[in-house]
């Protein structure tokens, strides 16, 4: 029997969108079997969020969260399929969680694929500087400065950072389990945080269902 590592644990919840405890229970029952825990995940009912990613989300809440004292809040818009799913106890706190979160964690975008040319431009010549400036070998500096991109992307897309209220999971795959548990597609579509003191509100996005 293989070892249930933590990072198959990441491997198997990445590929299904299913909780960590669900991801290890189901890599103990196939022995550390990735494509078999997947399976084991899928006859539970839980790995199904993918096939849902493409469905339309027409309802949805928009949440808020108002920082004690006043002095930061956030409004964010998060889509469903369904009045009835918008209504659950389990997607409100999901609009709850992820509003308070923005209000944490302060991301600039929805998702890496809405951050603008612009800034992603200022990012590479940024890191493409530093790596030179360290000495690093120019054969290298690309693949250096992607895997530095990927943590840029953690830092400013809301669905890339770690959720707040648990580091192993990213909000993005925190919307894949409410999506596997409610059975419907479940989008952010767009957020504004605002700060006192701030002359602008921090950038908003829009963005599709979540990937």
């Amino acid at each position: 029997m293989a070892e249930i590592t933590a990072a198959l644990v990441k491997q198997l919840r990445e590929r299904t969108g299913a909780g960590m405890m669900e991801c290890k229970s189901a890599l103990v029952e196939s022995k550390g079997d990735l494509a078999e825990g997947e399976v084991v995940l899928r006859k539970r009912g839980i790995a199904s969020a993918g096939k849902k990613s493409s469905r339309a989300t027409k309802q949805g809440l928009i949440g808020t969260y108002i920082h004690h004292g006043g002095q930061l809040g956030v409004m964010v818009e998060v889509n469903c399929e369904s009045d009835f799913v918008a209504r659950t106890d389990d997607f409100q706190e999901l609009v709850h969680d992820i509003a308070m979160h923005i209000a944490a964690s302060d991301p600039r975008f929805v998702r890496k694929e809405d951050v603008t040319q612009d800034v992603l431009e200022k990012e590479k010549d940024i890191q493409r500087a530093r790596a030179l400036a360290e000495g690093k070998p120019e054969k290298m500096v690309d693949k250096i400065i992607e895997g530095r991109m990927n943590k840029f992307y953690e830092e400013i897309c809301l669905l890339e950072q770690p959720f707040v209220k648990e580091a192993t999971l990213s909000v993005g795959q925190l919307v894949k389990t409410k999506i596997a548990k409610l059975g419907e597609n479940i989008s952010v579509a767009r957020f504004t945080r605002f700060k006192v003191g701030d002359s602008q509100p921090a950038e908003s996005s829009e963005a599709p269902a979540a990937q």
